[in-house]
């Protein structure tokens, strides 16, 4: 009997654990270019390295000044794209944005 258990296991194709089965992409596919992801995975970091680090990563790893960084981050909020791909990420930087344009 449990020569058919494992048969069965090892053919369940809606088994979680087979490392093989790349269905369950946390992300899926939105239509989002390479960088606008990038941007939204170095936006789900945690940040409190210290001074600079976020604008020092910024340029190594995606090539952008921070000014023109924050510009596609502030456009890329407002794409129904980037709140497919990762709504847990843009709807609190949303919120952020918000709270900061309410301070002026």
């Amino acid at each position: 009997m449990t020569d058919a258990k494992n048969a069965k296991d090892a053919t369940d194709p809606a088994d979680p654990s087979d490392p093989a089965d790349s269905s369950g992409d946390a992300f899926p596919d939105t239509g989002l270019s390479e960088r606008d992801r990038a941007i939204l995975a170095l936006e789900r970091r945690d940040w409190v390295t210290g001074p600079g680090a976020k604008e020092r990563a910024v340029r190594e790893q995606l090539g952008l000044v921070p000014v023109r960084y924050y510009q596609l981050l502030n456009a890329l909020l407002d794409d129904p794209r980037a709140l497919a791909h990762d709504p847990v990420t843009v709807n609190r930087l949303r919120r952020v944005r918000e709270s900061r344009r309410k301070e002026r």
